[in-house]
């Protein structure tokens, strides 16, 4: 059996992102969103599972992120939908802060 590797990519510091908000980045193609609650970081997929829009702009309250659009609430940890429109969860990738440095993985786990 072949051990695949963890690879983890800088994206951005941990002062690039907005307090109670999101930035939007792209590794290797594919869109996240990086979020700041307190002094948690996640990751998620910066698409809503919904409408095609990117999550990053929507608002951040209480390990969620809003999409602006319709308003579909995702849970920062699981990706999970909170409520309608969206039934399907949108990725939860895995972070990891070095120093001021924050480090995503796409890898599965």
């Amino acid at each position: 059996m072949t051990e695949v590797r963890e690879q983890w990519e800088k994206v951005c510091q941990v002062g690039d992102i907005p307090d109670e908000g999101a930035l939007g980045v792209e590794i290797d193609d594919v869109p996240v969103a990086i979020v700041r609650t307190g002094d948690e970081v996640f990751a998620l997929h910066d698409v809503c599972s919904h409408a095609e829009v990117k999550l990053s702009e929507g608002e951040v309250y209480d390990h969620t992120l809003e999409c602006w659009l319709h308003g579909s609430c995702f849970d920062l940890r699981t990706g999970k939908p909170t409520g309608p429109p969206a039934t399907k969860p949108v990725n939860v990738y895995r972070v990891k802060i070095d120093g001021d440095d924050v480090y995503v993985s796409l890898s599965k786990e």
